[in-house]
């Protein structure tokens, strides 16, 4: 078995987080800026964690609509089914970024950690 890769899509930093080979657990693994080279690098994580499957936070207001991050997150799913091939789903993700502030504080690293919660539910959902 091989990871997961978890996507937390902000407007200035993208989170990502990675599952364990046994797709059991979620850990924050990096924050990448929301520029132009982002596909790119999560498609260098992804080949070098032996990435198959991503899971991309679907953005959505407390009404179940889009919000402003929507239209970025379903780019980026776009980008990253033609640039891997690899299934990718989404997963909501409201208030995750406020529980990884809950759990850790602010620091480098809070959108990683709300990319793993992200992550985190996605396995949870899909072992039952």
């Amino acid at each position: 078995m091989s990871r997961l890769i978890g996507i937390d899509v902000g407007s200035k930093r993208v989170g990502i987080a990675l599952s364990d080979e046994a797709q059991m657990m979620a850990f924050p693994h990096a924050v990448f800026t929301q520029d132009t080279h982002l596909v790119k690098k999560i498609c260098a994580v992804i080949a070098e964690k032996q990435v198959i499957g991503i899971v991309i936070g679907h953005s959505l207001d407390k009404e179940g609509k889009p919000n402003q991050i929507h239209e970025s997150a379903e780019a980026l799913l776009l980008d990253l089914t033609l640039e891997t091939g690899l299934p990718v789903h989404l997963e909501p993700e409201l208030f995750t970024t406020q529980a990884a502030l809950r759990i850790q504080g602010r620091n480098d690293m809070t959108d990683a950690a709300a990319a793993a919660l992200i992550l985190d539910n996605f396995i949870t959902r899909t072992k039952k």
